[in-house]
């Protein structure tokens, strides 16, 4: 009979001037990129976490510290492949599924969910229907409202595959 365990993460970044917008592993065209060390892809980071959780091991930032210059301006998608070689190398190592809530007023996330969906599914060598990926706003409500960052939060199951 199959173990399971379930994971959670979730990541916020503030908006900032002259960086590119990176969610998912997508570039989005928008005024504002999102503020961090690495490129800040505030939904890779929430997955990361999310998948780290679930097998039990440390978050991303004793895994790729904020302090560590290796990782200034690192490829978030990169990093999701290191945790996804992690996940696969634990007791847990099929991933089932992964659902992934966005939070922004702005941009509207709707024309790139796909693309995220296929870009996650490809990091972590998975089925496309084992990722979703949903958007939301805050209705105008908090930092997210204020248009001031975005906010991702997401669940993921894993398995020991038997």
């Amino acid at each position: 009979m199959s173990k399971f365990r379930v994971g959670h993460g979730f990541d916020v970044h503030r908006f900032v001037k002259g960086r590119d917008l990176i969610v998912g592993g997508i570039t989005i065209p928008h005024e504002q990129g999102l503020d961090g060390h690495s490129d800040a892809d505030v939904l890779l980071h929430a997955v990361m976490d999310a998948l780290l959780g679930a097998v039990g091991l440390p978050d991303i930032g004793q895994q790729f510290p904020p302090d560590d210059d290796t990782y200034k301006d690192a490829d978030s998608g990169v990093l999701l492949s290191r945790v996804g070689e992690m996940v696969r190398a634990s007791a847990f190592p099929v991933v089932e599924n992964i659902d992934v809530v966005i939070m922004a007023e702005r941009p509207k996330m709707l024309p790139y969910i796909e693309k995220m969906q296929y870009a996650i599914a490809d990091i972590l060598h998975l089925e496309r229907s084992r990722v979703n990926v949903k958007a939301t706003t805050t209705e105008r409500l908090g930092f997210v409202g204020r248009e001031e960052g975005m906010a991702t939060s997401v669940v993921c199951l894993v398995s020991d595959g038997a």
